[in-house]
């Protein structure tokens, strides 16, 4: 197989996990917090809420059996202003988000090691092959 192509695999190998598994990371993209039907909408979603508890993980059994925690996995509890309802609602924990972006970073790193390790042994292999080349021609000669 030539160095080109092995090249070509590898960087493949590398590059596609490492930018789907950091994709929601650099994305930019929110999470989203509801699905909004037509029929009804959430207290929070059409008047002002203050928030009751602040943006908490969610333990195993409420993401399996609450929709809210299922979106992002932390929630927090809410109050409406008008209606004075109290509802839950998903949310983004900065510790998660911070997570996120130092798993980025990682990947990042670890992702440049590796090929400024695949540049190196490249640059060898195309010396050598150069080198190779010129003794050719002077033993041509």
């Amino acid at each position: 197989m030539s160095d080109s192509r092995m090249f070509s695999i590898l960087t493949l190998l590398l590059v596609v996990p490492a930018s789907l598994s950091v994709h929601g990371a650099i994305s930019g993209e929110e999470y989203p917090t509801t699905e909004i039907s037509t029929t009804s909408l959430h207290c929070w979603q059409e008047e002002e809420f203050s928030i009751l508890t602040e943006c908490a993980r969610c333990n195993p059994f409420q993401m399996k059996s609450w929709a809210p925690c299922a979106r992002t996995g932390f929630i927090e509890k809410i109050n409406c202003a008008k209606s004075n309802k109290v509802e839950y609602k998903s949310c983004r924990s900065s510790r998660m988000d911070e997570s996120l972006f130092w798993r980025f970073e990682g990947i990042m790193m670890c992702l440049t090691v590796v090929l400024v390790l695949v540049v190196i042994a490249r640059q060898r292999t195309l010396d050598h092959l150069a080198s190779e080349k010129v003794r050719r021609q002077i033993l041509s000669i």
